[in-house]
């Protein structure tokens, strides 16, 4: 199973690119959108299973705590 936020590529293709959806449909076809590591802004959508982990990249980052509402 992919898991979101890691870095994947495409077997057929070789698109390289970080998961940020997993789509699964009723009679099981699970796809997954890759948005582009080398051209940010690049996605497309790919079968589950012709995918790869590649490294171990996170997108994102470091989140500021939320401001208290109790000052």
């Amino acid at each position: 199973m992919v898991t979101l936020g890691k870095q994947y590529t495409d077997s057929i293709t070789g698109f390289m690119g970080i998961a940020v959806s997993r789509t699964e449909y009723l009679y099981g076809c699970v796809r997954v959108g890759l948005e582009g590591a080398i051209k940010p802004g690049e996605s497309f959508w790919f079968d589950e299973q012709r995918l790869t982990e590649t490294t171990n990249a996170i997108s994102g980052g470091d989140m500021p705590n939320p401001p208290s509402r109790d000052r």
